[in-house]
């Protein structure tokens, strides 16, 4: 997989920031990685009800089809969810404000045309998002190409109406494309972390977090609602406890953090397979294990806790989760 350019939009100084990964200074790695952080907690700050909704997995998976499909690399697949979660909160909001209150309060038909419109839209909407991220990332399909993927995918649509369809959704957010993902926090972490720690494997860790990155992204949903239940030991948390869990969900260095450790995790599995050659891969290794048979493990999440701020408890408590969920050995936890 090619390591891909990572570029950031500095909100308060109004200026790009874009490197290759393992092509960059340290110093400019740490304010990179301050802009990212602050970013993150605004991010945090701003959430609203709809945080999510569209990234859930039956949206995410309509994207690595038409990813595959399109013959794109995968990490298109993160910038195309950001775009489609920005855009239809956007679009969503937009088509009921031309909704009269005193229809919508009398009559609800008005608000179900709604949504019937937009479900039949959705997955040209969906496609057009696929279409724009991969522009953007410099992945750019033949037009041709893509009404046929299209056509193959059940959607007779022409060049013209996929055309209207991407520049809807490009009007709608905005023209503004360079907005952060998932995989921007996992590389600018790494990146940071192997100045720090040389000895870290993170070439070994690289395409491991970009792997588990998208086993997470499509099943998001399913696993921090195991990790909800795992840090609140309940298994049907309240509505308090889930609206305060909102943020965790939604926190992107917590999540490249997260990724990054389970990398660790899977990485230490291996060798232990190499040394042992009795250990399988589909098995959820106790911690205290690992740390047993790594310093590598604790080594990378105290590194982790120190550049982002998060506890090591936290880091380590989604990892584990993460890992439940590759392996399908959750319910052992």
């Amino acid at each position: 997989m090619a390591k891909s350019f990572i570029s950031f939009q500095r909100k308060s100084r109004h200026q790009a920031a874009s490197f290759k990964f393992r092509e960059t200074s340290s110093d400019l790695l740490n304010d990179f990685l301050v802009d990212l952080n602050q970013v993150n907690k605004d991010n945090l700050d701003d959430l609203t009800k709809y945080s999510g909704s569209f990234k859930r997995k039956r949206f995410v998976e309509y994207v690595i089809l038409m990813t595959e499909e399109l013959k794109l690399d995968p990490v298109v697949v993160h910038h195309a969810v950001e775009l489609l979660q920005r855009f239809m909160v956007k679009h969503i909001a937009d088509m009921l404000a031309t909704i009269p209150l005193e229809g919508a309060t009398a009559n609800e038909a008005p608000i179900y045309e709604v949504f019937v419109h937009l479900k039949d839209k959705l997955p040209l909407i969906i496609f057009s998002c696929v279409q724009l991220a991969s522009k953007y990332l410099l992945h750019q399909p033949v037009a041709s190409t893509a009404v046929q993927v299209l056509h193959s995918l059940g959607l007779r649509v022409s060049k013209q109406t996929l055309l209207e369809s991407e520049l809807m959704v490009f009007k709608g957010l905005e023209y503004r494309l360079n907005v952060l993902n998932p995989l921007t926090y996992v590389e600018v972490i790494l990146e940071v972390l192997v100045h720090n720690e040389p000895s870290v494997p993170v070439e070994h860790l690289y395409p491991i977090s970009h792997h588990v990155l998208l086993c997470i992204t499509l099943d998001k949903a399913a696993i921090f609602e195991s990790l909800l239940r795992f840090t609140t030991q309940c298994s049907s948390p309240s509505r308090e406890q889930r609206e305060k869990f909102v943020k965790v969900t939604e926190d992107r260095m917590l999540l490249g953090a997260g990724v990054i450790a389970a990398a660790t995790y899977i990485s230490c599995i291996r060798k232990m397979q190499q040394v042992k050659g009795v250990l399988s891969i589909n098995t959820l290794i106790p911690t205290q294990i690992l740390i047993a048979f790594s310093p590598n493990v604790t080594q990378v999440v105290g590194e982790l806790s120190h550049l982002t701020g998060i506890s090591r408890r936290s880091i380590m408590d989604l990892s584990l989760v993460i890992l439940g969920h590759i392996t399908g050995t959750i319910s052992e936890m």
